[in-house]
C-alpha cells in the first residue's frame, strides 16, 4: 500500500516530538548555547535582625540659653550678630549704666561716712565718753551701708551681660537704643558641639527603651548611633507619648532643629540576607541566579529591607542555597557557571 501523504508528515511531527522530550532540560535551557561565565558565589543564610519601629523627632543642643536683663536699662551697645562664636564670659551687651553708677557712687559715700562715725564712735566707748547705745547704733548703721553698697555693685554688674559658655549666637531679638528688661529676650546661645536628638515616643513602645541604651538615629542622609540619656517619667496628657532624649556624637553635617528618624528596638527575628549585587531588576521583577549542577537557574525572588549592602530576601530563595554574587547581569538560565573561590 502506497504511503498516504498525510501520515507521513504526521509521522514526522512526532519523531521530532519525541525527540525533543527525550532531550534533558537544560539542554533546552536559554543560555545552553552560551560560553561559562567565571562568577562568585555566596551561601544564603539565616542573619539575626532586631524589628524597629521609626520615631520622628529633632535634634536640638545639650545646652542652650535664653539671655535676658537682670534689670532695666537702655541697650548702649550689641556686640554680637547671629551666627558669632563667643567664649564664656565675653561681653555681649552692653546697658546704659550711668543711674546705676551714681547709686554706686552714692552708697559708696554713706559706707565712707559710715566707718568714719564707727571709729569715732570706737574711740569714744574705749574712753567711756559714750553710752554703749550710739556705739551700737553707728556699728549697725555701718553694716547696712556696706550692704546697699554691695546690692549697688552687683547692680552695677547687671548692666554688663556675659556668654554664660563658649557657644554660637542664634538669635538675637534687641538691638541698640532697646529697653531691656527682666524676662525680655536679647539672645539666644547654643553649644554646637554637643547634641541630642529629641522624640515623642508612643507610650504603646516605651517600655521597649531603657536608659543607656544605644539606638540608631538618621537625619537626612546622616547616620549615627545615639545614646538614651533621659526619659521623662510621665505621659504628654494630649499626645500619649513619653519625650525621649538620646545624646548624639559629634558628626559633621549635623546641625540643631535638623528633622530626623530614631529606630526603637522591638523585637529580634531571623531573616535571609544576599549581598545587594546578587539581585537583578528586570522591570517589575527581582531575579537571583541559583548554583544548580555547575549552571545558573533564575529565580524570580521578593526582597524586603535593606542592611546596608545586603537585602532581605522574603520568598523565592531557601537557606543553605548558593547564588552567584558578581557578573550577574551576564547570566542567564540555564548558563554554565564556572565558580571562583575569592
Amino acid at each position: 500500500m502506497k504511503n498516504h501523504p498525510f501520515l507521513t508528515g504526521a509521522a514526522l511531527v512526532l519523531v521530532l516530538a519525541l525527540g525533543a522530550c527525550s532531550r534533558k532540560p537544560h539542554e533546552m535551557a536559554l543560555g545552553d548555547d552560551l560560553p561559562a561565565v567565571a562568577v562568585h558565589v555566596q551561601t544564603v543564610e539565616s542573619k539575626p535582625h532586631v524589628a524597629t519601629e521609626e520615631v520622628t523627632g529633632s535634634v536640638r543642643a545639650k545646652l542652650s540659653s535664653v539671655i535676658e536683663a537682670k534689670s532695666t536699662g537702655r541697650i548702649e551697645k550689641m556686640l554680637v550678630v547671629p551666627g558669632q562664636r563667643v567664649k564664656q564670659g565675653e561681653v555681649l551687651v552692653q546697658l546704659d549704666a550711668r543711674e546705676i553708677q551714681a547709686k554706686l557712687d552714692q552708697a559708696r559715700a554713706v559706707r565712707d561716712q559710715s566707718e568714719t562715725n564707727l571709729k569715732r564712735y570706737t574711740a569714744l566707748l574705749a574712753n567711756k565718753v559714750t553710752p554703749q547705745a550710739d556705739f551700737d547704733n553707728a556699728q549697725s548703721a555701718n553694716l547696712v551701708a556696706k550692704a546697699a553698697l554691695a546690692e549697688a555693685e552687683t547692680n552695677l554688674g547687671y548692666m554688663t551681660i556675659t556668654a554664660p559658655f563658649d557657644g554660637v549666637i542664634t538669635r538675637k531679638s534687641a538691638d541698640v537704643g532697646d529697653l531691656a528688661t527682666p524676662g525680655k529676650t536679647l539672645l539666644e546661645i547654643e553649644d554646637p558641639t554637643a547634641l541630642r536628638f529629641e522624640a515623642d515616643v508612643p507610650e504603646a513602645i516605651i517600655g521597649s527603651i531603657t536608659a543607656g541604651a544605644g539606638m540608631t538615629v538618621r537625619s537626612g542622609t546622616l547616620e549615627m548611633t545615639g545614646t538614651v540619656s533621659e526619659i521623662a517619667p510621665v505621659a504628654d496628657a494630649q499626645s500619649r507619648t513619653f519625650l525621649v532624649k538620646l545624646d548624639l556624637p559629634q558628626t559633621p553635617g549635623l546641625r540643631t532643629g535638623q528633622f530626623g528618624r530614631v529606630a526603637v528596638p522591638l523585637s529580634e527575628t531571623s531573616v535571609l540576607r544576599i549581598p545587594v549585587n546578587a539581585v537583578v531588576q528586570r522591570g517589575q521583577m527581582e531575579i537571583v541566579f541559583v548554583v544548580e549542577k555547575g549552571r545558573a537557574q533564575l529565580r524570580l525572588v521578593k526582597t524586603g529591607k535593606r542592611f546596608g549592602n545586603e537585602v532581605e530576601l522574603v520568598s523565592g530563595i531557601e537557606a543553605k542555597e548558593q547564588v552567584a554574587v558578581e557578573n550577574v547581569s551576564r547570566l542567564a538560565d540555564g548558563q554554565r557557571m564556572e565558580v571562583q573561590s575569592k
